[in-house]
């Protein structure tokens, strides 16, 4: 199989294995939103991050349960955003954070045991959370991410998209370079949509797709020759 036929064939079977998460956002469904959840929970992407970070901590903290109750029945794994203190409530030691929160927190811990082991600065939240995810948008980030503890992160955007209307995407270049300056698996965001064999997008036609047969992601293979572990999809996937 050549190479090129072989990118394609990785793009078109994304969604069942380990290169494809997906981004919340209740206010782009056309559906309840745990009904939407549901549909793509059943395709299976790597990983569910539920970014509803507009929510009142609370109501959160309420949908969080339910949702984490959701993906494990179909063996999805469902991060949790931004709400530390909710992440910890339900010991769900599965959490993405933008940058600064990440940072706010590593500090606060190092502040917090400064009369301990200082060498181990991020082992205390460490210990708790087992997979933290963050959000970059420069080389720089991406090696702070990495030092402050991150275990994969998010970059972009990469290609054009209507949730970052008016804004130039950072391009190929741009991952390609974050991957080459970390160790830790980055995820392309930003453009990166799904297609059905019927030639139209998720966002065309929010009902079309109801197996995973009928989809692909015809950017994941351009992503994932810049290095990247795979691609997110938010719009897409609330219009599934």
């Amino acid at each position: 199989m050549n190479k090129e036929k072989l990118l394609y064939e990785n793009s078109k079977h994304a969604l069942q294995n380990n290169n494809i998460i997906a981004i919340t956002n209740r206010h782009l469904c056309s559906r309840p939103f745990m009904e939407q959840l549901k549909r793509v929970c059943k395709l299976h992407p790597h990983a569910i991050v539920l970014r509803e970070k507009d929510m009142p901590e609370a109501e959160y903290l309420s949908l969080a349960r339910d949702v984490i109750a959701l993906c494990k029945k179909y063996d999805v794994q469902c991060m949790l955003h931004s709400f530390i203190n909710v992440a910890m409530e339900l010991e769900h030691p599965y959490i993405h954070l933008p940058l600064p929160i990440l940072e706010a927190y590593v500090k606060k811990d190092l502040s917090d045991n400064t009369s301990t082991d200082m060498s181990k600065s991020t082992d205390n939240y460490q210990q708790f959370f087992k997979v933290i995810g963050t959000s970059v948008h420069s080389v720089e980030d991406a090696i702070k991410a990495e030092q402050l503890g991150a275990t994969y992160m998010t970059a972009g955007h990469i290609f054009a998209t209507d949730c970052k209307k008016g804004l130039p995407p950072r391009g190929l270049d741009f991952l390609k370079n974050v991957c080459d300056a970390v160790e830790i698996p980055v995820y392309a965001i930003g453009g990166i949509n799904i297609a059905s064999n019927y030639n139209s997008t998720a966002s065309d036609s929010p009902s079309t797709y109801d197996a995973v047969r009928d989809i692909s992601v015809p950017r994941l293979a351009e992503v994932m020759e810049c290095g990247a572990a795979g691609g997110c999809i938010m719009s897409g996937m609330m219009r599934v």
